[in-house]
């Protein structure tokens, strides 16, 4: 795992110490101010977990298509990881990106997403206890929209959101960051999501491009869930939205949407 200078002195190891610990090889420095074990190649994995549980940068989760990737879905996405979505109220530290590896560390502010931040509650009792090398407190962890995976060779805890909540985190990436295509197939296999989460997450979305592009997207695929959800109860706003430049207008939703996607004119 990584921690920082300032984790390293407030467990007694003064600036002296750490560079006497590096100088003798028992620490390597990624980059400034930043230390591990010299034990193998630095993973995003290791980097992720280190700001969870260590260094206390939680709550902050992996979101978006990085949490759809790791559970699954990989064959309708890419199939390597090149880009790390992270979720949370509160950045990384700036040494994250500054970290020698090809994987780029992408930073969203979820309460810009979420009114009612219904995944983060509980989360800032995460804590690593460096003494049983055990993660500790982890019960508000349950509040249903947040998920773990056992990591590593010891079972590390790495925190995402779950397939409701990220597919959520991933419309709001449509259309600059993500396409249609990708999207809709994605959705196609969507179709084990539970409606109660769904049904949540959409109400306390804020964004009306991301409930609009959701209920568009589901009933183009018509999974089951589709009729346990109560599109009335939620606030889908007013007037048109152009999210695709020369494309075709949803009569249902006002949103603008590539021509092969079958919207009407």
């Amino acid at each position: 795992m990584l921690v920082d200078a300032a984790w390293l002195r407030s467990q007694g190891y003064s600036t002296q110490l750490q560079h006497l610990y590096v100088k003798s090889g028992w620490l390597e420095q990624p980059t400034r101010s930043v230390f591990r074990r010299p034990r193998g190649v630095l993973s995003w994995q290791q980097v992720v977990i280190s700001l969870q549980t260590i260094l206390d940068y939680s709550p902050l989760v992996v979101g978006g298509r990085t949490a759809l990737e790791l559970q699954g879905y990989a064959h309708y996405l890419s199939q390597s990881t090149t880009v790390v979505h992270l979720y949370g109220p509160k950045a990384p530290p700036g040494w994250v990106q500054k970290l020698p590896m090809k994987v780029k560390f992408v930073y969203h502010n979820d309460q810009r997403l979420f009114k009612n931040d219904p995944v983060t509650k509980g989360l800032g009792s995460l804590k690593w206890n460096v003494d049983t090398g055990e993660a500790r407190d982890v019960t508000g962890l349950r509040g249903g929209d947040i998920t773990e995976l056992p990591w590593g060779q010891w079972d590390w805890p790495l925190t995402l959101s779950t397939p409701e909540r990220a597919i959520f985190e991933l419309l709001d990436e449509l259309p600059n960051h993500e396409t249609f295509e990708q999207v809709d197939a994605l959705f196609g296999g969507l179709g084990n999501l539970r409606p109660a989460r769904l049904q949540k997450l959409v109400k306390d979305c804020a964004s009306v491009k991301v409930k609009r592009l959701f209920f568009y997207f589901a009933d183009r695929h018509k999974h089951p869930w589709l009729k346990r959800l109560d599109k009335e109860a939620v606030d889908l706003g007013s007037g048109k939205r152009m999210l695709v430049k020369g494309g075709v207008l949803d009569p249902t939703y006002h949103i603008t949407v590539p021509g092969d996607l079958n919207g009407v004119r």
